[in-house]
């Protein structure tokens, strides 16, 4: 869904061969391309014998679009092109993680190409051991696409005596690091574990998914907000 946003060369499935085509759908997103998620327009590219699944699950789930939003989308399409809208808005984005990412350089998190090299720590292993492990592995992400950056907080030394509301604390850590952050800091940040399958959540747990999609006063009012980290940090 950030087809629109690739800072590095990539290649679409779909035109990698017409057998693989023929078994690929090619989901897009306006709301993504166009920042404005809130339209919730999309769209998939695919053989029609595919699609027509996807149409019958659609109705069973938001039963129509917006129409208006829908033609806004069409014609924004249409003319971004030779507005200039693509390159201008990949232009804006990475300067925008090179802002924000200057705090965790700051911090002493350095620098990695994404996607993360989650690493294969598993969650016996002490907190210690683990630690010293991450300590030897990049620690932030600088996405090939999109607008969402990875950082490793490892080195963030949660208090002991810290009271997290029970349906915080019983979630594996990334979720007690964005509530600390949050309560603490006043920055947001998303948990990855949420998207992980219940035996694959430690792969994930040190990691907090910031977006950078903000004015660039608001990135700014973030990176003075994670400096006050330094006191918890190891």
């Amino acid at each position: 869904v950030y087809d629109r946003l690739p800072y590095t060369p990539f290649t679409r499935i779909a035109t990698l061969s017409p057998e693989i085509a023929a078994q690929t759908l090619t989901v897009g997103s306006a709301g993504k391309n166009f920042y404005c998620t809130g339209w919730l327009v999309g769209y998939l590219i695919g053989p029609a014998n595919l699609i027509r699944y996807v149409a019958a699950a659609h109705t069973r789930i938001c039963f129509s679009s917006v129409s208006p939003l829908q033609e806004a989308a069409a014609v924004g399409f249409e003319r971004a092109e030779e507005l200039g809208f693509w390159e201008q808005s990949r232009k804006e984005m990475q300067g925008k993680v090179e802002r924000f990412c200057a705090v965790f350089d700051e911090l002493g998190l350095p620098v990695i190409f994404s996607p993360p090299p989650f690493p294969s720590l598993p969650s016996y292993l002490s907190r210690k051991k683990r630690l010293n492990t991450h300590s030897k592995i990049k620690q932030y992400s600088k996405p090939e696409g999109g607008y969402f950056v990875l950082a490793n907080f490892a080195r963030v030394n949660l208090p002991d005596d810290y009271d997290f509301p029970p349906h915080v604390a019983e979630r594996p850590r990334d979720y007690k690091l964005s509530w600390f952050l949050i309560m603490e800091l006043g920055v947001a940040a998303i948990p990855p574990t949420e998207f992980y399958t219940k035996e694959n959540m430690w792969m994930a747990e040190d990691w907090l998914r910031f977006a950078v999609c903000k004015e660039d006063d608001v990135l700014e009012g973030a990176k003075e907000r994670l400096r006050g980290l330094r006191k918890y940090m190891r």
